[in-house]
């Protein structure tokens, strides 16, 4: 006897598995914000109310999933605002003098984030879930952090989101020009990430403050730039002859650290080539870094004021790197063509003397792209490296006098000889 079509019809349940979890989650997140928000002196929610404002995003996201109820989130998210409304009518008739909206508007996230657990990915809900409580969490230091940034610092910030969310979109991302290397999108994009870099270190500086240390004085200047740093601290050894080993101290701690600067920029442009990267470089590297241990222990640690180094975001030197990038992108290609491996070489000697990070970026670049081979653009980076150790020591000593080139030049020579033998020991 044949079942009839209705007996073999099943209902799909209203909770699977993945909803389940969907719903732990909302609840684990509502208690998160609600606890935050509980230690707080705005009563509109806390410990209780955020859990459930989670699972009713949840639910209502769950239930617009049947057929004909999708108009079931918009009328969630409605009573949601309503409900924020209600809940402040002593404010809306100027009974209640808080002025912040912290709690509405989070309120509001979480509805949203638990519907998103339901309907979206649930990583993503995580973390912004998770990213959501952090803020929350740290309002008093980031007011704080806030307050003290001058008006040097805010334009720093403003002048980065101009180069990397309002100039860089609007770019094309295609290759014009001779030899079809020049693509606007990709320059720009790592004119962005050089000045991110800058940032970062200038940002370091905010925190750790003038009174740096050696060390730290070295580091950020070279995470910032280098060159500038070595400026810097010439024209200060100059003024102050007793400096001027401190002075050559920093001069190389900036300079080894470029190498750090050097494995950022070939991870972000090669990723799947930095192992090949690395052996070699890495080597310098250490070796480096052990003259600057010895250097430090002659020198020991002595009171040092670093002085306050200028915006890393200017748009004038974005562009100036920019062009010197499109230049060296250029010239490795008309080298590569004509004088195969030597016109690159010669290319990186030269570029190298003012900014070694064009040249890494290119190479880089192209290596990743299988257009070069590994072992001829870590052999151009080194020698970029090392004309630019040339060049930093010619201006130590014409800025600083000849105490200072005598103390760069004998931190230098370690390094400046052993990348000379890795370029010619090297397999």
């Amino acid at each position: 006897m044949p079942v009839p079509e209705e007996a073999t019809t099943t209902t799909t349940p209203l909770l699977d598995a993945e909803s389940i979890i969907a719903f732990a989650i909302a609840l684990g997140l509502g208690l998160l914000i609600g606890l935050q928000r509980e230690r707080t002196t705005d009563r509109l929610g806390g410990i209780r109310t955020f859990p459930l404002i989670a699972l009713f995003g949840a639910l209502t996201a769950q239930l617009s999933l049947n057929p004909g109820m999708d108009w079931l989130m918009l009328t969630g998210l409605l009573a949601m605002t309503v409900l924020i409304l209600l809940g402040n009518l002593d404010r809306l008739r100027g009974k209640d003098d808080h002025v912040g909206v912290t709690t509405e508007v989070s309120a509001l996230l979480v509805f949203l984030l638990g519907a998103y657990l339901v309907l979206g990915d649930k990583t993503v809900a995580v973390t912004v879930g998770g990213t959501i409580a952090v803020l929350l969490h740290f309002k008093p230091g980031m007011h704080a952090f806030a307050k003290k940034l001058s008006d040097k610092d805010l334009r720093s910030i403003m002048q980065f989101a101009v180069l990397s969310l309002i100039i860089l979109p609007v770019l094309p991302n295609r290759t014009f020009g001779p030899y079809d290397v020049l693509n606007p999108f990709s320059i720009w994009l790592l004119v962005v990430l050089i000045v991110g870099i800058g940032l970062g270190g200038y940002a370091a500086y905010k925190v750790v403050g003038a009174r740096a240390g050696t060390l730290l004085s070295g580091l950020i200047g070279g995470l910032i730039s280098s060159t500038a740093t070595t400026v810097t601290y010439a024209r200060m050894a100059r003024k102050q002859q007793k400096a001027a080993r401190l002075a050559a101290l920093v001069i190389l701690i900036a300079s080894t650290s470029m190498f750090i600067r050097m494995f950022v920029e070939i991870a972000v442009v090669a990723p799947r080539k930095l192992t090949e990267f690395l052996p070699p470089l890495l080597l310098l590297f250490a070796i480096s870094l052990v003259v600057c241990a010895l250097a430090y222990w002659r020198v020991q640690q002595r009171e040092n004021t670093m002085p306050e180094p200028g915006n890393p975001a200017e748009l004038k030197p974005a562009l100036i790197f920019g062009a010197l990038y499109a230049l060296v992108l250029l010239a490795i290609a008309a080298g590569k063509e004509y004088f195969g491996n030597r016109g690159i070489y010669v290319v990186a000697l030269i570029s190298g003397f003012t900014d070694v990070d064009a040249i890494t970026l290119s190479t880089a670049n192209l290596a990743g792209s299988g257009s070069m081979e590994v072992n001829t653009a870590w052999r151009a980076m080194v020698i970029a490296s090392l004309a630019n150790l040339v060049f930093k020591a010619g201006a130590a000593g014409f800025l600083g006098g000849l105490a200072l080139l005598r103390g760069v030049l004998a931190l230098f020579a370690i390094p400046f000889i052993a990348g000379l033998a890795l370029l010619w020991l090297w397999p």
